[in-house]
């Protein structure tokens, strides 16, 4: 007997909104069917403005967030067409939404996300669960990462050291070491930094397979500089956004720097491959155990972000999610509609240990 979920979800990098049919059982996840429906230029302009100056007016905020939830909709309806699905055959949709603003640490801890899920709804007819964050928020945590609940049902394995990258705008790591606490955490940006600074160079909206960035040289000093970034120093848990890593950050650490276009954009590799590889060189491994470093999302796709990792990380076996059955595009729209599937079910979703908050419960907002 199915029982179908659609995942949605669109993330830090903004370019596309990634749909995932999935089958989901007590005892196992299976994906149907994905596909990825193109964020408008003009709309992830908005967005972009949105995140990286933090003005706005109420109005144009609200009707962003309908904007956004009208094209949520109107791909999930495209999708189910595509596949010759029928509404009532989904038990539920799972939306993320729109980051435009984390701020999980202060006096007042808040969250942002966009794209009205009341909308979704009404125009799919299909029950849809979104505003996953805020109480993992209410009870303490960051409300991030929350990915790593998902890959602990999926991909702990007892007898590997495990940990699953996520490379998309910004890195996140899932720890799945035996006898050990899940743990997970952003550990920085991902293609957030370089995607930025080639569309302002060259206007191309992502490097592809690195070969710009190839032509270049890493610079040490810059590096270094970059690196001292307070965040890159907290302990987790931990979560960052575009609010923090974002094209003004890097040009107010550029001042003072005379650099080819394209060292920067070496730089900025090694940036996201030193900081990842930082984090996982501090992990209390198991020895005895062979280690993996599964990687998903976009950054997987770049063969020189890749091979850094692999540099970096020479005990390791750096490896994509697809190698065990998991496509990398696909790993976080999966992810959101299992924790549909938890919310529904009343299932607990998030993890203590990985977000700080201060216990176990079931996430997300039913909208119907």
């Amino acid at each position: 007997m199915q029982n179908l979920y659609i995942g949605v979800m669109s993330g830090t990098s903004m370019d596309g909104i990634d749909i995932a049919l999935v089958n989901i059982t007590e005892k196992k996840v299976t994906s149907i069917a994905s596909d990825c429906y193109p964020m408008p230029a003009h709309l992830k302009q908005l967005l972009l403005t949105l995140c990286e100056t933090k003005q706005t007016s109420l109005q144009n905020l609200g009707e962003i967030d309908h904007i956004l939830g009208q094209l949520f909709a109107d791909s999930i309806n495209q999708f189910l067409k595509d596949n010759q699905i029928k509404k009532h055959q989904i038990t539920a949709i799972g939306c993320h939404g729109q980051t435009i603003y984390h701020a999980p640490s202060g006096t007042n801890p808040f969250t942002m996300q966009i794209g009205d899920a009341n909308i979704i709804a009404a125009k799919t007819g299909i029950t849809t669960i979104a505003d996953f964050r805020r109480k993992d928020m209410a009870y303490g945590g960051q409300g991030a990462p929350l990915v790593p609940a998902f890959h602990k049902a999926v991909l702990q394995d007892p007898h590997i050291n495990r940990v699953i990258l996520n490379i998309g705008g910004i890195s996140n790591i899932t720890v799945l070491i035996p006898q050990y606490p899940v743990i997970g955490y952003d550990t920085g940006p991902g293609n957030v930094l370089l995607d930025g600074w080639i569309k302002e160079q060259l206007g191309k909206n992502y490097d592809q397979d690195g070969l710009w960035a190839k032509t270049g040289n890493i610079n040490q000093d810059l590096l270094d500089y970059l690196y001292k970034e307070n965040y890159f120093q907290m302990p987790a848990p931990k979560s960052t956004g575009r609010e923090l890593f974002n094209l003004p950050w890097l040009h107010n650490k550029l001042a003072g720097f005379n650099l080819a276009a394209q060292d920067i954009q070496a730089t900025l590799v090694e940036l996201t491959a030193l900081s990842i590889s930082y984090e996982i060189k501090k992990l209390p491994i198991e020895n005895r155990l062979s280690c993996e470093l599964l990687v998903c999302g976009g950054g997987a796709k770049n063969p020189l972000l890749m091979e850094r990792l692999s540099r970096l990380l020479p005990s390791w076996t750096v490896l994509t999610t697809d190698t065990k059955g998991i496509n990398g595009d696909d790993m976080e729209a999966i992810a959101f509609a299992w924790l549909a599937y938890c919310k529904i079910n009343n299932l607990p979703s998030n993890i203590p240990e990985v977000t700080g908050a201060s216990q176990a419960v079931s996430l997300g907002v039913i909208y119907q």
